[in-house]
C-alpha cells in the first residue's frame, strides 16, 4: 500500500516543492497548514504513516505539535524541519520524540533517505512487538489482520469463545492460519501468558504419538533412556492445540477422549494417572464429520471437540484483506532482511488481489518474501511475481527513473529545475550513524556547530546569535569539541 506522507509547514511554496519530491518516490502526501490543522487531520483518522513538521509556524509550533502528538496517542515518526538548526531545538525535539531533522532546503535524496529511514524504524518497532506477544503467548484478535466479513465473523466469534473454557474446533483449508486463531483464542483468554503448545498430529509417527502426546517414564520401553513429560503436561495451565486432529489413529482417540473428560493422563509406564489442567483447541483441513461416517473418526470425540466450532476463510473469501496482508509481511520481512521496500504498487495489489491463491496466506507469504529478497525498486512491481502476473522484469538498462508530473504548477516546476540544476548539499548534521544507531548528543552538538561556523564564515557572533547562545559559551564549547575554527575572522 502506499505510504501517506503529512507535511506541516506554513510555507505553501515548501509544501509543494516536497509534495513533488515525494509523488516522484511514490509517496501520497497531504498538508496542513499549521499545528492544529496537523492535529486536525490525524484526529480525523486520515492514513498518516510519517509527519514532516517545520519547527517554526504561527500559533501551535512545532515543539508544542510534537508534544501534543505523543499525549494523544499518534505514534507517527515525525521528522522536523529547521531553517536555523539551533541546538537546543532540535535536542528538544529529539526528546521529545521526533526521529530525525534536517535544515531547510534539503536535497530530494535527503528527504527521501529520512523518511525511508523513519519507516524502517516503524517496522522494526512493529516486529517487535509482534514477537515479544508472541514469544509472551499474549497474541490476541487485535493482532489478527483483516477487516473482511467473512473475518470480522472469525473475530467476533473467537473472542467470545476465548473468554470460556469451552473446547474450538477450527476448520479451514491448509494455510489459512488456523494456528494463529489458536494463538489468539490463548491470548484472548485467562490463561493468557501460560504456556501455549502447538502439536502436529499429522506429522508424529504412529508409534510414538502415546509418548509425544502424554509422555513416558524413564525405562517403560527400549530407547526411553529418560523421562518425558509428554504435551499434556507441558501445556498444564495453558492451552494445548492438536493440528491436524482428524490423524490421529483409533486407538489413540480412546486415549485423548478419556483425557478430555477425566482431565488426567496416563504416561506410559506410569503407576498412577497424572491431573492436568489443559485447555484444548484442535484444528483440521479434513471433513471430519465425514471421515466420523467411515468411521475412521470416533463420534464420541468429534462432538468433544466440535463444541464451538470456527471456520477459518479462505484467502479468496477476503480478497479485501489482501493489501493488509502484503503491508505485514512486507514490515515483517524488511526486518528479517535488511530491505528498505515501502509497500506494492496499486497495480502489483490489482493483480495479487485477483489471483485465486490455492495456498491461501501461506502462499501469498512466501510470495511476497520471494518478491522481497528480488525486488530493487521502493515499490513491488508486477515483474517481481513473474508466477501471478507473467510479467518478466525489464533489463535493467530499460529501467529509467521516473519523470516529474508534467502537470505541476508552474512555479513548482521551476522551483523543481532549479534544485536540479544546483543540488543543495545534503546535511552534514546526522541522528543516526552507519549502522542506524542514533550518535550521541555530543556529536551531534559538535556537527552542528562546526556546520555553523561554516554557513557563517567564521562570524562568531552571527554564529551564537543563529545558534542561540551566549559567545563565550560558543568559544568554550569550540574549545572543548576541538573544532578548528579561524579566530582571524571571527567578530
Amino acid at each position: 500500500m502506499t505510504k501517506t506522507v503529512l507535511v506541516v509547514d506554513d510555507d505553501p511554496t515548501q509544501r509543494r516543492l516536497i509534495q513533488a519530491v515525494l509523488e516522484r518516490e511514490g509517496f501520497a502526501v497531504s498538508h496542513a497548514e499549521n499545528g492544529d490543522a496537523a492535529m486536525a487531520h490525524l484526529a480525523s483518522g486520515a492514513p498518516v504513516d510519517v509527519v514532516l513538521l517545520d519547527l517554526v509556524m504561527p500559533g501551535l509550533s512545532g515543539q508544542d505539535t510534537l508534544k501534543e502528538m505523543r499525549a494523544r496517542g499518534f505514534v507517527q515518526p515525525v521528522i522536523v524541519l529547521t531553517a536555523s538548526g539551533g541546538v537546543d531545538t532540535v535536542v528538544k525535539a529529539m526528546q521529545a520524540g521526533a526521529t530525525d531533522f534536517f535544515i531547510k532546503p534539503a536535497s530530494p535524496e535527503r528527504i527521501t533517505v529520512s523518511i525511508r529511514n523513519a519507516l524502517s524504524m516503524g517496522d522494526l518497532k512493529g516486529e517487535v512487538e509482534r514477537l515479544t506477544k508472541r514469544a509472551g503467548n499474549r497474541t490476541t484478535f487485535a493482532d489478527l489482520i483483516g477487516t473482511s466479513p467473512a473475518m470480522t465473523l472469525v473475530k467476533r466469534m473467537g473472542e467470545r469463545a476465548a473468554k470460556s473454557s469451552i473446547p474450538i474446533l477450527i476448520t479451514g483449508e491448509s494455510g489459512v492460519g488456523k494456528e494463529l486463531i489458536a494463538r489468539a483464542v490463548h491470548g484472548g483468554s485467562e490463561r493468557a501468558g501460560k504456556p501455549f503448545v502447538a502439536v502436529n498430529c499429522g506429522a508424529i509417527p504412529e508409534n510414538l504419538v502415546e509418548s509425544i502426546l502424554f509422555g513416558h517414564e524413564k525405562g517403560s520401553f527400549t530407547g526411553a533412556t529418560d523421562k518425558h513429560l509428554g504435551k499434556f503436561k507441558e501445556a498444564d495451565g495453558g492451552t494445548l492445540f492438536l493440528d491436524e486432529v482428524g490423524e490421529l489413529p483409533l486407538d489413540m482417540q480412546v486415549k485423548l477422549l478419556r483425557a478430555l473428560q477425566e482431565g488426567e493422563i496416563d504416561p506410559i509406564g506410569s503407576k498412577r494417572s497424572q491431573k492436568v489442567d489443559v485447555r484444548i483447541v484442535s484444528a483440521t483441513n479434513r471433513d471430519v464429520a465425514h471421515a466420523v461416517e467411515q468411521g475412521r473418526f470416533r463420534e464420541d470425540l468429534y462432538y468433544r471437540l466440535n463444541v464451538f466450532p470456527i471456520e477459518a476463510p479462505s484467502l479468496r473469501e477476503r480478497r479485501e484483506d489482501i493489501p493488509a496482508l502484503v503491508e505485514a509481511f512486507v514490515r515483517r520481512f524488511n526486518v528479517e532482511e535488511g530491505k528498505r521496500v515501502v509497500g506494492a504498487a496499486p497495480e502489483t495489489l490489482k493483480i495479487l488481489a485477483g489471483f485465486d491463491w490455492p495456498g491461501n496466506v501461506r502462499q501469498l507469504e512466501n510470495t511476497v518474501y520471494r518478491a522481497i529478497i528480488l525486488a530493487d525498486a521502493p515499490y513491488l512491481q508486477p515483474y517481481d511475481f513473474p508466477a501471478i502476473s507473467g510479467i518478466v522484469a525489464p533489463p535493467p538498462e530499460a529501467m529509467t527513473p521516473a519523470a516529474v508530473q508534467p502537470d505541476l504548477p508552474t512555479v513548482l516546476q521551476a522551483a523543481h529545475a532549479a534544485m536540479a540544476r544546483t543540488p543543495a548539499p545534503e546535511s552534514p548534521v546526522r541522528i543516526l550513524d552507519d549502522r542506524g544507531h542514533l550518535r550521541t548528543l555530543e556529536e551531534i552538538e559538535r556537527d552542528l556547530i562546526q556546520h555553523a561556523i561554516e554557513v557563517y564564515a567564521g562570524h562568531m557572533s552571527e554564529v551564537a546569535r543563529r545558534l542561540g547562545i551566549g559567545r563565550s559559551t560558543l568559544y568554550r564549547k569550540v574549545r572543548e569539541q576541538g573544532i578548528d575554527v579561524d579566530l582571524k575572522e571571527a567578530s
